[in-house]
């Protein structure tokens, strides 16, 4: 299935995009059309037989312009963004209203208010006339762009916006035309006849029309300013080693590996890793964070972002399209590109509404005439049904709101990558949280330091520091940093020897030196009743105790955790306050999740599940509401894509930004209640906007058929037009009030349809796996007990391990209960699975079928 992205010309309202969606429809091989009216866009789905320019053909035949975006062509070279339009209609509404004043003055102010005239012209009834038929032909002519369009789509069988215009002016002006004519044949009538002239209300349409489209024009180029501004940030140039020398070369042809410099006050013209130097770093044009950041070598920079105290020299990683700024501006074009599914009210109304008014008119004019009045009347009425309607004000209903509302998200950091995105986030009523990375930093940290009676905090931090140094383990790294940042004096060790699943081992100062969990202690006789309690108190704390001794003494225990983010715990009580249920899915086990859990108050908990466990999990979940799932990895990927939404902490790995809907630049949980109320007020926007649309044309078009004359209530078609002018600013403007929402701000309202979840839903740990399983009940499975885990990253490993044997479906580790169930394609024997385990430096004890 191929996607393209086509530049279409010509569209004025919503009826001309709902005939292009059905032209480009009817061609052979398009299963989906999404036209634009604002950007003047179209997003086609299509397989073969279909080709691009047999689409660009149907909407040729339909009466527009197409053309593949990115082409040499006329249309498709046009910068969607730059508004064009704003200026041409001010230099026709100046010439317009230049001709319509003395116009005015004459058939308004004269002949109804008496106002003075020369007398050789109020004295000649015909002159009168003849004045007003040429200024009003001057008018026509200034806006024949009208009446061009109108009759094209009209040729079509596609009526539009501009047909109604056109018919209503090109009426008034016909029939005042032939009331003159009749003047001329009745000359001692014609003084009387002055006055059944509708030449001012010909050319006072167009006018006003035209001031209508001149404001909403200029507002539908508000509407842009985020993503323009955007692509202001794109760098133009960029300083580059090249042949042994530093040259300046167009930001596009930067490529990767090339080592460039960004001097104070300069953009960053690629992503990239800096090499040379410190500096801090505005990234807030991409994050929203107005914070500036502290880069060093090895730190990562990113295209658009100011480099403000120091010069960095760094190595490009990213270039051209593919960098963090492209590819912002492509998710919020997309955004803006595609159609929410809330618009498809509109789309089908306006597929029928111009047909549907011309044909209420045309009833109009005869519903009065057989009541007794005079053509003139009829027809006045009839105008005014016409030049009242308005499809723009439908049309432009939600994507003025989708434009405003995903470049206000993208200023704060929240990207949309779709209308429906933005649509679906705000009704969310699950959120489910991954753990790590998500509600914690994903990255182990030292939280507690507990010394034995006999020992002192500098020994046991030299201890450590020490051992730990040769060591690969996750948790060792924790250890290691922390007690570098205290100082001591360094210790050597000799004879190191890492103890798989246990810990690591060596000489210090010719003293024998361990360190690791409970069991290695045991084994060597060093454990003390007061240890053994303050390291389970650890473990109950979701920490993991690691153990330091020194010639056969116990010299205390170092606890180290994935410690969480500062911010999570306020994140999930405004969540709370929003009315949505949250719930927190894991690997980890349950012991390590409750922990946590109560640290940020999440009390609905899921642990001990696998990635395809958690994508069941969300299915599962999905039954009591919409789903919104957030996390970071690339084992969360699937989860995302299952959820209604897909939210990706925007430091994650790239398998799940590509598979989430939503996307926060800044990792903050924060920034999920930020999207959902930003989500929650677009939609508002777009219910206002729809319910004006419809109220107006609803009210609006009965009142110009004279349903309410009886009441005293007629409409002149001057101020039909008026009003129809009015409409579509109206919509416009209310979307730009979007610009002013703070989506950070808290706010007390909640969702309505508030949902309950079971109190059980976590269950026991053994429950939830079971579950969540997706293994048939015919498949093999054996279960492996194995020693020395002792902590999620030694669980992982084992996963890893017998997950990558051929025979072997799928793996369930479970760190509380140190085992591991093995689901089988085909028999595997057991010594064959317990070598694999000790292979990967862990203890099989035994295997159970």
């Amino acid at each position: 299935m191929q996607q393209t992205t086509f530049s279409v010309g010509g569209m004025t309202c919503a009826a001309c995009q709902a005939h292009v969606e059905r032209a480009v429809q009817a061609v052979q091989g398009v299963s989906q059309v999404s036209v634009n009216l604002l950007l003047h866009s179209m997003q086609v789905q299509f397989d073969a037989p279909a080709t691009p320019q047999a689409i660009c053909t149907a909407v040729q035949n339909a009466g527009y312009t197409a053309s593949v975006a990115g082409s040499t062509t006329p249309e498709a070279s046009t910068d969607p963004l730059k508004d064009t339009e704003t200026p041409r209609l001010l230099r026709r509404l100046l010439a317009s209203l230049l001709l319509l004043l003395p116009l005015m003055y004459v058939s308004m102010g004269h002949l109804m208010w008496g106002w003075p005239l020369f007398a050789a012209l109020a004295d000649a009834p015909m002159a009168l006339g003849l004045y007003q038929l040429l200024l009003t032909i001057a008018v026509m002519v200034i806006n024949q762009k009208f009446f061009i369009s109108g009759w094209q789509s009209l040729r079509h069988g596609a009526p539009n916006m501009d047909t109604l215009v056109a018919m209503g002016s090109g009426a008034a002006f016909v029939y005042s035309t032939a009331v003159l004519f009749q003047m001329a044949m009745q000359p001692h009538h014609a003084a009387h006849q002055l006055h059944q002239l509708y030449f001012e209300s010909a050319a006072m349409i167009l006018a006003l029309i035209t001031v209508g489209k001149t404001l909403e024009s200029r507002s539908k180029g508000k509407t842009t300013d985020a993503i323009r501004a955007l692509m202001d940030l794109t760098p133009k140039m960029a300083h580059v080693y090249q042949g042994n020398q530093w040259v300046d070369i167009p930001a596009e042809d930067v490529k990767e590996k090339n080592i460039f410099v960004v001097r104070p006050g300069e953009s960053v013209p690629a992503d990239g890793v800096v090499v040379i130097g410190r500096s801090t770093v505005d990234e807030s044009a991409l994050t929203g964070e107005s914070i500036p950041v502290d880069k060093g070598p090895e730190d990562t920079v990113s295209a658009g972002t100011i480099n403000q105290t120091g010069a960095l020299t760094c190595s490009a990683t990213r270039v051209g399209s593919d960098t963090t700024l492209s590819q912002i501006i492509r998710m919020v074009e997309n955004a803006a590109a595609t159609k929410a599914p809330i618009a498809k009210i509109a789309d089908k109304v306006s597929g029928i509404f111009v047909p549907t008014v011309l044909a209420i008119a045309a009833v109009t004019c005869g519903i009065w005439l057989l009541q007794g009045e005079s053509f003139g009347f009829a027809l006045a009425r009839a105008i005014s049904v016409l030049v009242i309607s308005c499809p723009c004000a439908l049309g432009l209903a939600t994507p003025v709101a989708i434009m405003v509302g995903s470049g206000r998200g993208a200023k704060a950091g929240v990207l949309f990558k779709t209308a429906a995105a933005l649509e679906n986030t705000g009704r969310t009523q699950i959120v489910v949280l991954d753990k790590t990375g998500t509600v914690t930093a994903g990255q182990p940290q030292v939280t507690d330091v507990w010394v034995a009676p006999d020992s002192t905090e500098k020994e046991l931090l030299g201890v450590a520091h020490a051992l730990e140094e040769d060591s690969e383990h996750p948790l060792s790294e924790a250890v290691f940093f922390f007690a570098e940042t205290r100082n001591y004096d360094s210790l050597h060790v000799h004879d190191f020897a890492a103890l798989p699943g246990s810990g690591v081992s060596g000489t210090i100062q010719s003293k024998p030196a361990l360190g690791g969990n409970e069991t290695l202690m045991a084994e060597h006789g060093l454990l003390t009743a007061a240890a053994v309690a303050q390291g389970r108190a650890f473990a109950e704390e979701g920490k993991t105790p690691l153990y330091f001794a020194l010639d056969k003494r116990l010299l205390g225990i170092i606890a180290v955790a994935d410690v969480v983010k500062p911010d999570s715990a306020e994140a999930i009580i405004q969540l709370k306050q929003m009315g949505i249920q949250v719930v927190m899915l894991t690997g980890d086990n349950a012991r390590t999740a409750a922990a946590i859990g109560a640290q940020v108050g999440i009390d609905q908990i899921i642990a001990g599940v696998k990635p395809d466990g958690k994508e069941a999990a969300i299915r599962n979940l999905c039954q009591y509401g919409k789903v919104a799932m957030v996390g970071d990895g690339i084992n969360d990927a699937p989860a995302l894509t299952r959820a209604d939404t897909g939210i990706a902490i925007g430091a994650g790995s790239d398998v799940a930004l590509d598979a989430a809907d939503v996307v926060l630049m800044r990792s903050t949980l924060m920034d999920v209640p930020a999207a959902i109320r930003l989500s929650r007020g677009v939609l508002r926007n777009i219910h206002q906007n729809l319910f004006w649309a419809f109220f107006y044309n609803c009210l609006g078009i009965p009142l110009a058929a004279g349903a309410l004359i009886p009441l005293g209530l007629t409409l002149n078609p001057m101020f039909g037009a008026a009003a129809m002018s009015l409409s579509s600013f109206f919509v416009v403007s209310n979307a730009l009030r979007l610009n002013l929402f703070d989506p950070a701000a808290p706010q007390q309202s909640r969702i309505k349809n508030v949902i309950t979840l079971p109190s059980d839903l976590g269950g026991k740990e053994q429950d939830i796996t079971e579950l969540i399983s997706n293994t048939e009940e015919n498949t093999m499975k054996k279960t492996i007990y194995i020693d020395g885990m002792m902590c999620p990253h030694c669980q992982a490993h084992v996963e890893k391990a017998l997950g990558g044997r051929e025979d072997v479906e799928a793996v369930e580790v479970s760190l509380a209960e140190k085992k591991a169930v093995v689901s089988l394609k085909q028999a595997a024997s057991d010594e064959s699975l317990m070598a694999t385990v000790k292979d990967a430096g862990y203890t099989p004890i035994r295997v159970e079928a």
